[in-house]
């Protein structure tokens, strides 16, 4: 970051070339701290490797079956989630996180975790990756210095934006943005 405010999470945006145009655009756009962190991790794993539309048609379906908790998702058919649209991993996770996690998630369940071991404690979970643990971060918890390399989006943005190939490339531009590239991570989405 050049000689900007480092306590002004939106200077790593302005002073980014590329990314100022976007800001100027679409405003302040930043990470998000959920009401319920529990039920955007089950957001999270529906939104997985689908595009946003199909995870949306899914997600309905799914409100249709369940509600968005531990309790109603343990006690729901398998069958009901896959006829929902969910895939046998993700039925598979979100009934290993309503098992992890029987009475919810408090945003202090993981105040004293890093994001690595956010995305360890995530992991243990079968089919919950660091992808889904990334957008768990951004959209649940509101960390502030998330870049979720593994996400298509993020990809397609860094490549439109900078022109870069390589995740180690996405990787090392991005350690600009330091501590705040959660910020600069929500603006290379809407570059794609």
């Amino acid at each position: 970051m050049a000689d900007s405010d480092t306590t002004d999470p939106y200077a790593v945006v302005r002073d980014d070339d590329a990314l100022r145009p976007l800001y100027e655009t679409h405003g302040e756009l930043g990470p998000e701290r959920a009401d319920d962190p529990f039920e955007r991790l089950v957001v999270a794993v529906t939104n997985q490797s689908v595009s946003m539309d199909s995870a949306a048609a899914v997600r309905e379906r799914l409100r249709d079956v369940v509600d968005f908790d531990p309790a109603s998702i343990r006690a729901a058919d398998d069958a009901a989630l896959r006829d929902a649209g969910l895939s046998d991993t993700k039925v598979r996770a979100l009934n290993g996180l309503a098992e992890r996690y029987p009475e919810g998630i408090d945003h202090g369940d993981f105040a004293d975790h890093s994001n690595d071991e956010v995305r360890a404690e995530l992991g243990d979970v079968y089919g919950v990756g660091d992808w889904t643990a990334d957008m768990f971060l951004l959209f649940a918890l509101g960390r502030e210095d998330v870049f979720p390399v593994g996400d298509l989006g993020v990809r397609k943005g860094m490549q439109t934006l900078y022109g870069h190939e390589s995740r180690a490339e996405m990787r090392e531009h991005a350690a600009n943005w330091t501590p705040y590239r959660s910020y600069a991570t929500r603006y290379v989405w809407k570059a794609q």
